[in-house]
């Protein structure tokens, strides 16, 4: 009999393999995703990916693309780090995302600014109960606090390693990762301070939708949030959808809402003037 023991067992294992699939994967080609958004056509779509508990991608979206991340079963907690594509030095700064629009909580109409003022993406749509621009990435050592080991290849990785594998993909390495967004785990700020945490679970199917204004890197960790008090490694799996889309036009509602947002806008496209 043929193991995996030999290289002839190996190769056989691997090719019987072909056409398997798994609840959490990457869907190639993208074109044959299944379960769309309505009105967007299969051969639109760039990008379809379900993410695990513990799971990361990293993609380069073109100006326009559209990308809906769904919280598949109502505990997603997806961290997302966004840099210019094409000069990385510029990368999402959530500071500036908060001050700038007088308002720390992300929902529809709201927009992710870069850290030379400039909108990187914006959220065109938006079902769930909220999402977190206060608290930042789970680590090694937070997740070893609560369930016994945080490291990266062990039972609980933490989003900050997640984030390392995912950018050595594009050349960039662990002083490169900046403050983040955790979407669908909602955290407000109580009168004294106090920040509440909304663990959840929500409902499923919730999801966002946001719009690149720029040609962006978008990084992605789906790791249990890092004030999550449970002490089980407790996330669903998020999917990733992106697809083609139109450049945001003059009159777009969400680039014309405020003076604040329609300077971010202008300074994109003074930027894509070059």
């Amino acid at each position: 009999m043929s193991t995996t023991a030999d290289p002839a067992g190996a190769r056989a294992h691997a090719r019987a393999m072909a056409g398997t699939r798994v609840d959490a994967m990457p869907t190639i080609p993208a074109h044959t995703a299944v379960d769309l958004p309505p009105d967007v056509l299969p051969g639109d779509v760039v990008w379809d990916e379900t993410l695990a508990a513990g799971g990361y991608a990293a993609r380069i979206l073109k100006r326009g693309t559209r990308l809906r991340l769904t919280d598949l079963h109502g505990d997603g907690a997806i961290a997302m780090l966004v840099f210019n594509a094409e000069r990385t030095v510029e990368r999402l700064n959530v500071a500036d995302t908060v001050k700038v629009q007088w308002n720390a909580y992300l929902g529809a109409g709201r927009l992710l600014l870069s850290d030379m003022g400039r909108v990187m993406l914006s959220v065109i749509a938006d079902d769930t109960q909220g999402h977190d621009a206060f608290c930042g990435a789970s680590n090694q050592a937070s997740n070893a606090r609560k369930y016994g080991d945080g490291f990266n290849h062990g039972a609980h990785p933490n989003a900050r390693d997640r984030f390392v594998i995912a950018l050595a993909k594009y050349g960039l390495n662990r002083r490169d990762i900046h403050p983040c967004i955790t979407w669908f785990k909602p955290v407000t700020i109580a009168a004294d301070g106090a920040i509440d945490l909304d663990i959840g679970p929500h409902r499923a199917g919730q999801s966002v939708t946001l719009r690149a204004e720029m040609d962006v890197i978008v990084v992605l960790a789906n790791c249990p949030h890092v004030r999550d008090p449970r002490h089980t490694y407790s996330v669903a799996p998020v999917r990733a959808c992106a697809w083609r889309g139109d450049i945001t036009p003059h009159d777009d509602p969400i680039r014309m809402a405020t003076p604040e947002g329609l300077r971010a806008f202008e300074n994109v496209e003074d930027y894509y003037l070059r």
